[in-house]
């Protein structure tokens, strides 16, 4: 069955990865998907990693995984790495901490459906849009603590995020950190170090200079 989640294990440490469009084909009218992702979800324990990268999609689909993921007894961390927007970036309110990248952007807007039929069956769908729009403002005001005002308002203008605006309006924690060797500074110390001359030694010679420089291993 295709997913667009997909689990990884490395010693002990669980990470989730959201790709893509949510509920493409395999959530909606699928009454086994969603069963199948919080097995998958409950099928170990402890802390766990969420990585998104996904334009949204269907809003019940992240609904149930909003709802899964804040009932999990472990702690939740989501990392958005690319794009979280719509029905993305309701999944990412279930994160204890969320981190986003220098580089990548979360967006809000208002919830969209396709009706057909008469005046009754448009004014049903608006109903129907205006209600789902209320159940999305709940993620996000739980998350940020902005008034709903606040919220329905940036909804109504199909907000983009960069990571300062989102941490700025609270939707996100912080940056996502990129790995470092842990010596890489006392290397560049100890490098520009080494390439002093010592104290009270004038350098008298390009020679010489060269000698320091590369360890006294140099000849011209």
């Amino acid at each position: 069955m295709r997913k667009f989640w997909n689990w990884v294990k490395n010693e002990g440490e669980r990470t989730l990865y959201l790709n893509g469009a949510i509920a493409e084909e395999t959530w909606w009218g699928d009454e086994v998907t969603p069963r199948q992702f919080k097995d998958e979800l409950d099928a170990g324990s402890g802390a766990i990693t969420v990585w998104i990268n996904s334009p949204g999609g269907d809003v019940f689909a992240a609904a149930q995984i909003y709802n899964m993921l804040m009932d999990y007894t472990g702690a939740v961390t989501v990392k958005i790495d690319g794009l979280a927007a719509s029905a993305a970036s309701v999944i990412a309110m279930a994160g204890g901490e969320v981190l986003v990248s220098p580089v990548s952007m979360m967006m809000c807007h208002n919830p969209a459906t396709m009706a057909w039929g008469d005046s009754e069956e448009m004014l049903r769908a608006k109903a129907l849009l205006d209600e789902v729009k209320e159940s999305i403002i709940n993620a996000y005001e739980i998350k940020t603590g902005l008034s709903r005002v606040k919220l329905s308002h940036l909804m109504d203008d199909e907000t983009p995020m960069s990571v300062h605006t989102a941490i700025a309006l609270g939707f996100c924690d912080g940056i996502i950190e990129p790995n470092k060797p842990p010596k890489a500074q006392e290397k560049s110390t100890e490098t520009s170090q080494a390439q002093l001359p010592p104290k009270g030694k004038q350098v008298e010679s390009f020679q010489e200079r060269l000698n320091l420089i590369m360890g006294g291993k140099t000849n011209v």
